[in-house]
């Protein structure tokens, strides 16, 4: 009993912080607008079939496959180059360091930070369509944010701008963990460096890989901070995500269970993920 003594309040902290919580959205999204109203009536499954059938909330799923599925590859492409720079032996200690600070930068700043950031840098008057046309890249300044072509793929590079720094430190410390003489082994066997990368790197840095991935995918479609911060999930629901939508049902609609419901099926899809993940790791350790 003296491990569970010790445990207890962890356990108690989670009961409250996590599963409470949990527990109540699961339970308003079976019942009629609570919070709102005193006595809200049990409706079943009736908030799940608006939510399912609700054109916007297609529109939010569709724009967030589109957000996490370019923002986990392009910061999984991303952290691996530069974690394969930063440990690459044929640069010099000081240029390492310069660009570890230069790559780290993202990281540093508060969500909320880069969203400001990249609404001077995105506006029509700004240094982007300032440095676009001095080049002649184009001939009058574009409102990326304010595009319903180009909100949603101008959200998602800021996202994987804001992002690819934690593969990269994640990664590189994967590299460094690998042994030497794995290279040197397959360099005597003739590997050159892509069968190395392939047949050494690779499969040494897949458990952290899938711990990556897993993160970044649960993180991702809980994005809501750069996206509200930046285009509201506008214009006219172009760049618009479950989380704004999930914003938008409690605190503009006031539809809190609507907004429960959407909540729940999120929660849904990140617990397969995270099975996927659990899996995943399981087999990796009976191997």
């Amino acid at each position: 009993m003296v491990p569970y003594f010790y445990l207890s309040p962890a356990l108690i902290v989670m009961i409250v912080l996590i599963a409470v919580p949990i527990t109540m959205v699961i339970l308003f999204s079976f019942f009629d607008n609570v919070i709102i109203n005193k006595n809200p009536t049990f409706v079943g499954i009736a908030n799940y079939y608006d939510v399912l059938t609700d054109p916007i909330f297609f529109t939010a799923l569709k724009n967030t496959t589109f957000f996490v599925g370019i923002s986990v590859l392009a910061h999984l492409i991303l952290g691996i180059m530069f974690a394969l720079l930063l440990n690459s032996k044929y640069i010099g200690k000081k240029t390492k360091a310069l660009f570890r600070v230069i790559f780290i930068l993202p990281w540093l700043f508060t969500e909320a930070i880069i969203a400001i950031l990249w609404r001077l840098l995105l506006n029509p008057n700004g240094i982007v369509n300032y440095l676009l046309q001095t080049f002649n890249f184009i001939d009058t300044s574009i409102n990326w944010l304010g595009s319903i072509d180009l909100a949603l793929v101008s959200v998602t590079i800021i996202n994987i701008w804001s992002g690819y720094p934690f593969y990269m430190i994640s990664l590189l410390a994967g590299l460094q963990g690998i042994p030497q003489e794995l290279y040197e082994a397959s360099s005597i066997d003739g590997a050159n460096a892509m069968n190395q990368f392939f047949y050494i790197t690779i499969p040494q840095l897949k458990p952290i890989l899938l711990s990556l991935i897993t993160l970044d995918l649960v993180w991702t479609i809980q994005q809501f901070t750069l996206i509200w911060m930046t285009t509201g999930g506008g214009p006219l629901h172009a760049s618009e995500t479950l989380s704004t939508y999930i914003y938008k049902q409690a605190f503009s609609s006031f539809q809190y269970s609507k907004a429960a419901t959407t909540s729940v099926i999120v929660l849904l899809i990140c617990i397969v993920l995270a099975i996927f993940y659990a899996k995943q790791q399981k087999g990796e350790g009976l191997k």
